[in-house]
């Protein structure tokens, strides 16, 4: 049984108190000009910089403060840089609040020291705001392949993504020059500690989790070159889900269905069983060339019903809401307008 795993179960163990259970979600949160790690609970965020500085002051230890802010940080990259020790730490805060959320006057002290706010008190950004590298797959699905006229690679097909990361609810803002926006549904993971020369069968220990990821594109500025870069980098165009699940929840990320939906009109419906090359593949075949840092994102391909292969094709519109959907991850909405 791996770390990750037992620490879990560790944190579980107050589940015999009738306690609250906690699901393993990190969000990145905006309250009062600030941005924070937390994890969900419902429809509550708890800080978990603040919980842990809160057991560490229960503990009676000195410089609270600073070894909350050394072992859970309040960044979501920071924290995951720690690795093993932030996640031990960051479980150990969850079980605090657990056991003070069964007692009586429990909630109002977390309340007082700011570790439980109200969702709607919060404004939910990207699970990764600000990642280390973003990198993306192409023609990472049978399926798409075929559509789109292309043989199946023999090789993964890697590419990164520049510009503003977004979060739900925030605008896909269509550039000027961009005549052909078109939308792609994505299982995304983030690295959870430093991968060099990974072998497959140990790949998906280095997965911290997986979140919902829109890799909008650029058609026509994609296809004026043989280079990607511009052509899905236009700001916006990368939209990733407020929640990032951590791998224990997730056994197995090739069993996902994934969609992709304006309103009522179901444009991608796949499973991720149609990947070429799985999480495992592409984490092990990409650390066999650059190091893979903590807080890393890797949006793995897109399935069949891109807008681009569809009769007639489909583009995205001012006044879309493009919607993408992840069992087990939940889902992604953006708006889309035109820029002035």
């Amino acid at each position: 049984m791996n770390r990750l795993i037992r620490l879990l179960l560790v944190a579980g163990l107050v589940l015999s108190l009738n306690v609250p259970v906690f699901s393993t979600r990190l969000v990145s949160y905006h309250f009062r000009g600030e941005t924070r790690l937390g994890a969900w609970h419902e429809d509550q965020v708890v800080d978990l910089n603040r919980a842990y500085l809160l057991l560490l002051e229960r503990q009676g230890k000195t410089r609270a403060e600073a070894r909350a802010a050394a072992l859970v940080p309040p960044d979501v990259v920071e924290f995951l840089q720690g690795e093993e020790d932030s996640l031990q730490a960051g479980m150990e805060a969850l079980n605090l609040v657990k056991q003070l959320l069964a007692q009586p006057e429990g909630r109002r002290e977390l309340e007082e020291n700011g570790v439980l706010l109200p969702a709607a008190q919060v404004r939910l950004g990207p699970a990764v705001p600000n990642p280390p590298h973003l990198l993306a797959v192409g023609r990472n699905y049978r399926l798409h392949a075929e559509e789109v006229g292309a043989e199946v690679p023999e090789y993964p097909i890697i590419f990164t993504k520049e510009g503003k990361l977004i979060g739900p609810g925030e605008e896909i803002v269509i550039p000027k020059g961009v005549e052909r926006p078109d939308y792609e549904a994505e299982l995304a993971f983030v690295i959870g500690k430093r991968a060099r020369n990974v072998k497959p069968q140990d790949a998906l220990e280095y997965v911290a989790g997986y979140a919902v990821f829109n890799d909008v594109t650029a058609r026509d500025i994609q296809d004026r070159v043989s280079q990607w870069t511009l052509g899905k980098s236009p700001d916006t165009f990368a939209a990733m889900g407020a929640h990032l699940v951590l791998r224990d929840e997730v056994p197995d990320p090739q069993t996902l269905g994934i969609r992709a939906r304006i309103g009522d009109e179901v444009l991608q419906d796949a499973n991720t069983s149609d990947m070429i090359f799985t999480v495992a593949d592409l984490l092990a075949y990409v650390s066999q060339f650059m190091t893979l840092q903590p807080g890393t994102v890797v949006a793995t391909g897109t399935p069949s019903g891109v807008g681009e292969a569809r009769q007639p094709p489909r583009f995205l519109q001012p006044g879309d809401t493009i919607v993408i959907e992840i069992d087990k991850l939940g889902a992604v909405a953006n708006p889309v307008v035109r820029e002035p």
